[in-house]
Protein backbone atom coordinates (compact mmCIF):
# COMPACT_ATOMS: atom_id res chain seq x y z
CA UNK A 1 0.00 0.00 0.00
CA UNK A 2 0.99 3.65 -0.39
CA UNK A 3 1.61 5.58 2.84
CA UNK A 4 3.03 8.87 4.06
CA UNK A 5 5.87 7.87 6.37
CA UNK A 6 7.78 9.97 8.86
CA UNK A 7 11.17 8.43 7.99
CA UNK A 8 13.13 10.81 10.19
CA UNK A 9 12.28 14.04 11.96
CA UNK A 10 11.06 16.68 9.49
CA UNK A 11 11.23 14.17 6.63
CA UNK A 12 7.95 12.75 5.31
CA UNK A 13 8.10 10.34 2.37
CA UNK A 14 5.23 9.00 0.26
CA UNK A 15 6.23 5.40 -0.35
CA UNK A 16 5.18 1.77 -0.62
CA UNK A 17 4.61 0.01 2.72
CA UNK A 18 3.28 -3.44 3.68
CA UNK A 19 -0.47 -3.44 4.24
CA UNK A 20 -1.38 -4.13 7.89
CA UNK A 21 -2.38 -7.64 8.89
CA UNK A 22 -5.54 -7.75 10.99
CA UNK A 23 -6.06 -9.67 14.21
CA UNK A 24 -9.26 -11.64 14.83
CA UNK A 25 -10.91 -8.67 16.60
CA UNK A 26 -9.84 -6.09 14.02
CA UNK A 27 -11.05 -4.71 10.70
CA UNK A 28 -9.06 -3.41 7.76
CA UNK A 29 -10.26 -0.01 6.64
CA UNK A 30 -9.65 1.55 3.24
CA UNK A 31 -8.95 5.14 4.28
CA UNK A 32 -10.96 7.75 2.36
CA UNK A 33 -9.95 10.85 4.34
CA UNK A 34 -7.48 11.67 7.12
CA UNK A 35 -6.98 15.08 8.73
CA UNK A 36 -3.61 16.55 9.68
CA UNK A 37 -3.81 17.21 13.42
CA UNK A 38 -1.83 19.93 15.13
CA UNK A 39 -0.23 17.22 17.27
CA UNK A 40 1.07 15.58 14.07
CA UNK A 41 2.58 18.88 12.93
CA UNK A 42 4.21 19.48 16.32
CA UNK A 43 5.29 15.85 16.54
CA UNK A 44 6.94 15.87 13.12
CA UNK A 45 10.08 17.60 14.43
CA UNK A 46 10.44 15.35 17.48
CA UNK A 47 9.63 18.07 20.01
CA UNK A 48 6.67 16.22 21.49
CA UNK A 49 8.64 13.03 22.14
CA UNK A 50 5.65 10.97 21.00
CA UNK A 51 6.40 10.33 17.33
CA UNK A 52 9.66 8.44 16.91
CA UNK A 53 10.43 7.53 13.27
CA UNK A 54 9.78 5.52 11.27
CA UNK A 55 6.04 6.03 11.68
CA UNK A 56 2.81 6.38 9.72
CA UNK A 57 1.03 9.19 11.57
CA UNK A 58 -2.66 10.15 11.33
CA UNK A 59 -5.60 9.53 13.68
CA UNK A 60 -8.46 11.72 12.37
CA UNK A 61 -9.85 9.46 9.67
CA UNK A 62 -12.81 7.75 8.02
CA UNK A 63 -13.18 5.06 5.40
CA UNK A 64 -14.75 1.76 4.34
CA UNK A 65 -14.25 -1.68 5.88
CA UNK A 66 -12.71 -4.03 3.30
CA UNK A 67 -11.87 -6.98 5.56
CA UNK A 68 -12.87 -8.15 9.01
CA UNK A 69 -11.35 -10.55 11.51
CA UNK A 70 -12.99 -13.82 12.47
CA UNK A 71 -14.18 -12.47 15.86
CA UNK A 72 -15.75 -9.28 14.47
CA UNK A 73 -19.54 -9.48 14.78
CA UNK A 74 -21.10 -6.01 14.62
CA UNK A 75 -19.50 -4.65 11.43
CA UNK A 76 -19.25 -5.93 7.86
CA UNK A 77 -17.30 -5.31 4.69
CA UNK A 78 -18.63 -2.18 2.97
CA UNK A 79 -19.60 -0.36 6.18
CA UNK A 80 -18.70 3.33 6.20
CA UNK A 81 -16.94 4.03 9.50
CA UNK A 82 -14.75 6.24 11.57
CA UNK A 83 -12.89 5.28 14.74
CA UNK A 84 -11.70 6.63 18.07
CA UNK A 85 -8.14 7.93 17.99
CA UNK A 86 -7.51 6.03 21.24
CA UNK A 87 -7.32 2.25 21.40
CA UNK A 88 -8.46 1.45 24.94
CA UNK A 89 -8.39 -2.01 26.55
CA UNK A 90 -11.93 -2.12 28.06
CA UNK A 91 -10.55 -4.20 30.96
CA UNK A 92 -8.48 -1.97 33.25
CA UNK A 93 -9.80 -0.14 36.34
CA UNK A 94 -10.42 3.12 34.47
CA UNK A 95 -12.12 1.52 31.46
CA UNK A 96 -14.44 -0.38 33.81
CA UNK A 97 -15.34 2.94 35.43
CA UNK A 98 -16.20 4.37 32.00
CA UNK A 99 -13.07 6.53 31.71
CA UNK A 100 -11.80 5.01 28.47
CA UNK A 101 -9.68 8.10 27.79
CA UNK A 102 -7.69 7.34 30.94
CA UNK A 103 -7.10 3.67 30.11
CA UNK A 104 -3.94 2.26 31.70
CA UNK A 105 -3.15 0.52 28.41
CA UNK A 106 -4.22 3.22 25.95
CA UNK A 107 -2.52 3.44 22.59
CA UNK A 108 -3.07 6.37 20.24
CA UNK A 109 -3.16 5.74 16.50
CA UNK A 110 -0.28 7.28 14.58
CA UNK A 111 1.85 7.70 17.70
CA UNK A 112 5.14 6.10 18.79
CA UNK A 113 6.26 7.10 22.27
CA UNK A 114 9.03 5.00 23.84
CA UNK A 115 6.61 2.36 25.11
CA UNK A 116 4.84 1.46 21.80
CA UNK A 117 4.47 2.11 18.06
CA UNK A 118 0.97 2.30 16.56
CA UNK A 119 0.90 3.11 12.84
CA UNK A 120 -1.94 5.42 11.81
CA UNK A 121 -4.11 6.39 8.88
CA UNK A 122 -1.96 8.43 6.48
CA UNK A 123 -2.10 5.36 4.28
CA UNK A 124 -4.37 3.47 1.92
CA UNK A 125 -5.28 1.05 4.72
CA UNK A 126 -5.33 1.00 8.51
CA UNK A 127 -6.20 -1.80 10.95
CA UNK A 128 -8.24 -1.01 14.08
CA UNK A 129 -10.12 -3.10 16.68
CA UNK A 130 -13.87 -3.40 16.32
CA UNK A 131 -14.69 -1.84 19.69
CA UNK A 132 -13.46 1.64 18.66
CA UNK A 133 -15.52 1.78 15.43
CA UNK A 134 -18.50 4.03 14.70
CA UNK A 135 -20.82 3.86 11.69
CA UNK A 136 -21.28 7.05 9.72
CA UNK A 137 -24.71 8.64 9.31
CA UNK A 138 -25.82 8.26 5.68
CA UNK A 139 -25.56 11.93 4.78
CA UNK A 140 -22.17 12.46 6.40
CA UNK A 141 -19.22 12.65 3.99
CA UNK A 142 -15.85 11.05 4.69
CA UNK A 143 -14.31 14.54 4.85
CA UNK A 144 -16.81 15.62 7.52
CA UNK A 145 -16.41 12.36 9.43
CA UNK A 146 -12.64 12.85 9.58
CA UNK A 147 -13.32 15.95 11.70
CA UNK A 148 -15.19 14.15 14.47
CA UNK A 149 -12.12 13.59 16.66
CA UNK A 150 -11.40 17.31 17.34
CA UNK A 151 -15.16 17.92 17.71
CA UNK A 152 -15.32 15.18 20.36
CA UNK A 153 -12.36 16.68 22.24
CA UNK A 154 -14.21 20.00 22.44
CA UNK A 155 -17.45 18.46 23.66
CA UNK A 156 -15.63 16.33 26.23
CA UNK A 157 -14.05 19.49 27.65
CA UNK A 158 -17.47 21.15 27.83
CA UNK A 159 -18.93 18.09 29.58
CA UNK A 160 -16.36 18.58 32.36
CA UNK A 161 -17.01 22.33 32.68
CA UNK A 162 -19.58 23.45 35.32
CA UNK A 163 -21.77 25.46 32.95
CA UNK A 164 -24.88 27.31 34.08
CA UNK A 165 -27.36 28.96 31.75
CA UNK A 166 -26.10 32.25 30.27
CA UNK A 167 -22.59 31.97 31.76
CA UNK A 168 -19.90 34.22 30.30
CA UNK A 169 -16.90 32.33 28.91
CA UNK A 170 -13.41 33.19 27.70
CA UNK A 171 -11.88 30.78 25.17
CA UNK A 172 -8.10 31.12 24.99
CA UNK A 173 -7.02 29.85 21.58
CA UNK A 174 -9.11 29.89 18.41
CA UNK A 175 -7.45 27.03 16.60
CA UNK A 176 -9.28 23.91 15.52
CA UNK A 177 -10.39 22.65 18.94
CA UNK A 178 -10.99 26.19 20.23
CA UNK A 179 -13.43 26.86 17.38
CA UNK A 180 -15.31 23.67 18.17
CA UNK A 181 -15.31 24.63 21.86
CA UNK A 182 -17.02 27.89 20.91
CA UNK A 183 -19.72 25.98 19.02
CA UNK A 184 -20.11 23.54 21.91
CA UNK A 185 -20.53 26.41 24.38
CA UNK A 186 -23.37 27.78 22.28
CA UNK A 187 -25.17 24.44 22.27
CA UNK A 188 -24.71 24.30 26.07
CA UNK A 189 -26.56 27.59 26.59
CA UNK A 190 -23.70 29.95 27.43
CA UNK A 191 -24.19 33.71 27.16
CA UNK A 192 -21.27 35.98 26.30
CA UNK A 193 -18.45 34.09 24.56
CA UNK A 194 -15.11 35.87 24.22
CA UNK A 195 -12.49 34.39 21.87
CA UNK A 196 -8.78 35.14 22.28
CA UNK A 197 -6.04 34.41 19.76
CA UNK A 198 -2.90 35.83 18.15
CA UNK A 199 -4.31 35.72 14.60
CA UNK A 200 -7.09 37.97 13.34
CA UNK A 201 -8.16 35.41 10.74
CA UNK A 202 -8.88 32.84 13.44
CA UNK A 203 -10.80 35.42 15.46
CA UNK A 204 -12.88 36.27 12.39
CA UNK A 205 -13.79 32.60 12.08
CA UNK A 206 -14.53 32.44 15.81
CA UNK A 207 -17.00 35.32 15.43
CA UNK A 208 -18.58 33.56 12.45
CA UNK A 209 -19.03 30.36 14.47
CA UNK A 210 -20.56 31.83 17.61
CA UNK A 211 -18.20 34.07 19.58
CA UNK A 212 -19.52 37.50 20.55
CA UNK A 213 -16.11 39.18 20.84
CA UNK A 214 -12.62 38.50 19.52
CA UNK A 215 -9.50 39.79 21.28
CA UNK A 216 -6.00 39.80 19.80
CA UNK A 217 -3.76 38.57 22.59
CA UNK A 218 -0.73 40.59 21.47
CA UNK A 219 -2.64 43.82 20.89
CA UNK A 220 -5.21 44.00 23.69
CA UNK A 221 -4.92 43.80 27.47
CA UNK A 222 -7.09 40.70 27.48
CA UNK A 223 -7.82 40.61 31.21
CA UNK A 224 -8.79 44.29 31.27
CA UNK A 225 -11.04 43.87 28.21
CA UNK A 226 -12.73 40.80 29.68
CA UNK A 227 -13.47 42.75 32.87
CA UNK A 228 -15.10 45.49 30.79
CA UNK A 229 -17.29 42.92 29.04
CA UNK A 230 -18.36 41.19 32.28
CA UNK A 231 -19.47 44.06 34.55
CA UNK A 232 -16.03 44.31 36.13
CA UNK A 233 -16.16 40.84 37.69
CA UNK A 234 -14.51 38.59 35.13
CA UNK A 235 -15.91 35.63 33.23
CA UNK A 236 -17.73 32.75 34.91
CA UNK A 237 -15.69 30.25 32.93
CA UNK A 238 -12.51 29.97 30.90
CA UNK A 239 -11.46 27.25 28.47
CA UNK A 240 -7.73 27.15 27.70
CA UNK A 241 -6.92 25.48 24.38
CA UNK A 242 -3.26 26.41 23.87
CA UNK A 243 -1.16 24.95 26.65
CA UNK A 244 1.53 27.43 27.63
CA UNK A 245 2.22 29.73 30.58
CA UNK A 246 0.94 32.92 28.96
CA UNK A 247 -2.35 31.31 27.90
CA UNK A 248 -3.00 29.66 31.27
CA UNK A 249 -2.25 32.87 33.18
CA UNK A 250 -4.49 34.88 30.87
CA UNK A 251 -7.29 32.39 31.43
CA UNK A 252 -6.92 32.55 35.22
CA UNK A 253 -6.69 36.33 35.23
CA UNK A 254 -9.87 36.61 33.15
CA UNK A 255 -11.99 34.69 35.66
CA UNK A 256 -14.21 36.11 38.36
CA UNK A 257 -13.74 34.97 41.95
CA UNK A 258 -15.11 31.45 42.24
CA UNK A 259 -14.79 30.92 38.49
CA UNK A 260 -13.78 27.68 36.78
CA UNK A 261 -11.02 26.92 34.27
CA UNK A 262 -10.92 23.89 31.99
CA UNK A 263 -7.52 23.19 30.43
CA UNK A 264 -7.43 21.34 27.12
CA UNK A 265 -4.16 22.62 25.64
CA UNK A 266 -0.93 20.83 26.47
CA UNK A 267 1.65 22.29 24.13
CA UNK A 268 4.12 22.72 27.00
CA UNK A 269 4.93 19.94 29.47
CA UNK A 270 4.72 22.39 32.40
CA UNK A 271 3.73 26.01 33.05
CA UNK A 272 4.39 28.68 35.68
CA UNK A 273 1.30 28.69 37.84
CA UNK A 274 -0.13 31.59 39.92
CA UNK A 275 -0.89 29.41 42.93
CA UNK A 276 -1.85 32.15 45.40
CA UNK A 277 -4.20 33.77 42.91
CA UNK A 278 -5.94 30.47 42.28
CA UNK A 279 -6.28 29.74 46.01
CA UNK A 280 -7.30 33.19 47.25
CA UNK A 281 -9.83 33.66 44.43
CA UNK A 282 -11.10 30.06 44.80
CA UNK A 283 -10.62 29.13 41.14
CA UNK A 284 -11.59 25.60 40.15
CA UNK A 285 -9.30 23.95 37.59
CA UNK A 286 -10.04 20.83 35.57
CA UNK A 287 -7.87 19.07 33.01
CA UNK A 288 -9.57 17.55 29.99
CA UNK A 289 -7.96 14.59 28.22
CA UNK A 290 -8.98 13.60 24.69
CA UNK A 291 -12.61 12.41 24.50
CA UNK A 292 -14.60 9.77 26.33
CA UNK A 293 -17.44 8.29 24.32
CA UNK A 294 -18.67 11.50 22.65
CA UNK A 295 -18.14 10.27 19.07
CA UNK A 296 -21.67 9.01 18.45
CA UNK A 297 -23.35 12.24 19.56
CA UNK A 298 -20.80 14.35 17.70
CA UNK A 299 -21.30 12.44 14.44
CA UNK A 300 -25.03 13.06 14.73
CA UNK A 301 -24.54 16.77 15.46
CA UNK A 302 -22.24 17.17 12.47
CA UNK A 303 -24.72 15.35 10.23
CA UNK A 304 -27.58 17.57 11.44
CA UNK A 305 -25.56 20.75 11.02
CA UNK A 306 -25.55 21.60 14.72
CA UNK A 307 -21.76 21.73 14.48
CA UNK A 308 -20.19 23.31 11.39
CA UNK A 309 -17.03 21.44 10.35
CA UNK A 310 -17.01 22.53 6.71
CA UNK A 311 -16.01 26.10 7.60
CA UNK A 312 -12.76 24.82 9.09
CA UNK A 313 -11.59 22.70 6.15
CA UNK A 314 -9.00 24.77 4.29
CA UNK A 315 -7.81 22.17 1.80
CA UNK A 316 -8.49 18.62 0.62
CA UNK A 317 -5.38 17.21 -1.05
CA UNK A 318 -4.06 13.83 -2.24
CA UNK A 319 -1.98 11.88 0.27
CA UNK A 320 0.89 12.03 -2.22
CA UNK A 321 1.09 15.80 -1.56
CA UNK A 322 1.04 15.33 2.22
CA UNK A 323 4.65 16.31 2.89
CA UNK A 324 4.11 19.66 1.18
CA UNK A 325 1.01 20.44 3.25
CA UNK A 326 2.76 19.40 6.45
CA UNK A 327 5.50 21.92 5.63
CA UNK A 328 2.95 24.68 5.08
CA UNK A 329 1.23 23.94 8.38
CA UNK A 330 4.55 23.69 10.20
CA UNK A 331 5.55 27.13 8.91
CA UNK A 332 2.19 28.51 10.06
CA UNK A 333 0.99 29.59 6.63
CA UNK A 334 -1.69 32.20 7.14
CA UNK A 335 -5.26 31.14 6.51
CA UNK A 336 -4.61 27.39 6.81
CA UNK A 337 -6.83 25.64 9.32
CA UNK A 338 -7.59 21.98 8.64
CA UNK A 339 -5.98 20.05 5.77
CA UNK A 340 -7.56 16.70 4.86
CA UNK A 341 -5.51 14.14 2.94
CA UNK A 342 -7.17 11.57 0.69
CA UNK A 343 -5.23 8.34 -0.05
Amino acid sequence: MKALVLEEYNKLVFKEMPAPQIAENEVLIEVKACGICGSDVHGMDGSSGRRHPPLIMGHEAAGVIVERGTAVSEFSEGDRVTFDSTIYCSKCFYCRQGFINLCDNRRVLGVSPPEYRQHGAFAQFVAVPEHILYRLPDKLSFIQAAMVEPVSIAFHAISLTPISLNDSVVVIGSGMVGLFVIQALRTAGCGTVIAVDLEQGKLDLALQLGADYGLLADKADVVKEVLKLTDGRGANLAIEVVGNTAAVNTAIGSLRKGGALTIVGNLATSVDFPLQEVVTRQIRITGSCSSCGEYLACLDMIARGTVDVDALVSKVAPLAEGAEWFRKLYKGEEGLMKVILTP
